[in-house]
């Protein structure tokens, strides 16, 4: 199967050419993102980096080496691997409910051994990957075409279903989110979205009524904070306390009472941003917004430079991931949004949530340091 011209073949395409077309800035702006990580769950943890610190900053070395890595392997490869991927995936979600460990009465994680990962957050970057796979085959001519739809709508309401048995929102929601943003990516008609919005709007009673307790009350919460500020709106006011005590330049570094206090729960992972607020104010917030904005505008612009629709589309499909974590965490945060669970990229504590950003960011590498030159000369079979 050939998927690239053999243009400028003559030429060897070595490694350090290839570390050359790396893009060092976006792999810099991580690095930045982590350092506020690290800097924060010291401070959460008392001025120690332990629990927390030190083992974000060696996953994140761990991760960035793995970038790198990623990053001379041949897009090729990548394609080859896209389905099994996916497959893999979709096989550990589908053993959750067997095999899974729970806590906190959802089943979202598999122990083996001494190692635990969620198998949701693999299947993030297995998602983009095997719809960035299905459209490297697909003509474009026929992207708008019903019957070739189905199958990438398949792709993504299958995981989405398997997550929320768990039950796991907000991972559900973010598949959702993200395989709908690759298939309007990839092409296809905005009037397939607008009816798919109108069927979503129409089903909202039969999704509240499979909606577990929890969840309704998170959703209720939401919508009325006080109705239960010692219980389910707990996180939310102890969250917005803890912004809003920090002003405009904080409070400073480790002088946060809301973290030093442990009144903010979850202030190592889901609400991390609340203890940068605090301690470094509505300035320190606006900076991090600005790495994030930052770093998804240069991977914004590498797909756009990029000839390969398979490179394209995974590194706009890693730009993706990261936008909807960060709006999501951030709304989550502020209260604009139900509380889901959703980590703060690359500074929020967790090794499974920052390896798949990681990889899919190496993925992303890889399409945009072998994506620019060769070009895809058959559309090849679907396998």
């Amino acid at each position: 199967m050939t998927y690239f011209s053999t243009r400028n073949s003559s030429r060897p395409f070595t490694a350090t050419a290839k570390l050359l077309r790396v893009h060092w800035p976006v792999l810099l702006t991580t690095c930045v993102l982590a350092a506020i990580g690290t800097i924060t769950l010291y401070s959460v943890s008392g001025g120690s980096f332990q629990p927390w610190a030190e083992r974000h900053t060696l996953r994140f070395l761990v991760a960035l080496a793995i970038v790198v890595a990623m990053a001379l392997v041949r897009l090729d490869v990548w394609i080859k691997l896209s389905y099994p991927a996916y497959a893999v995936a979709l096989l550990m979600l589908a053993l959750v409910p067997v095999f899974g460990v729970e806590a906190l009465g959802a089943k979202r994680w598999i122990e083996i051994g001494q190692l635990s990962f969620q198998p949701s957050e693999l299947m993030k970057f297995a998602l983009v990957a095997a719809l960035a796979r299905y459209y490297l085959w697909l003509p474009t001519d026929r992207v708008g075409r019903w019957q070739y739809v189905l199958l990438p709508l398949l792709m993504v309401l299958v995981p989405v279903l398997l997550t929320l048995k768990q039950p796991d929102l907000g991972s559900a929601m973010v598949f959702l989110a993200l395989g709908l943003a690759l298939m309007f990516l990839a092409g296809v008609p905005r009037a397939y979205f607008a009816v798919a919005a109108v069927l979503a709007f129409a089903a909202l009673p039969v999704i509240w009524s499979g909606l577990h307790d929890y969840q309704r009350r998170r959703i209720e919460v939401f919508l009325d904070p006080g109705m239960d500020p010692l219980g389910a709106g707990y996180h939310i006011t102890q969250s917005k306390i803890a912004l809003g005590s920090g002003g405009i330049s904080g409070k400073g570094f480790m002088q946060g009472t809301q973290s030093q206090l442990d009144f903010v729960p979850e202030k190592h992972t889901d609400f991390i941003a609340s203890i940068i607020g605090e301690e470094w104010g509505f300035t320190g917030l606006l900076f991090l917004i600005a790495a994030y904005a930052a770093l998804i505008a240069m991977m914004t612009a590498m797909a756009w430079r990029s000839e390969n629709r398979y490179a394209q589309l995974v590194i706009a499909g890693s730009a993706t991931s990261f936008f909807i974590y960060v709006f999501v965490n951030l709304a989550m945060v502020t209260g604009l949004v139900p509380v889901v669970g959703i980590p703060l990229p690359l500074v929020s504590y967790g090794g499974t949530a920052m390896t798949t950003l990681m990889v899919g960011l190496g993925l992303a590498m890889s399409g945009y340091v072998h994506g620019r030159e060769p070009r895809r000369s058959n559309l090849g079979p679907f396998w």
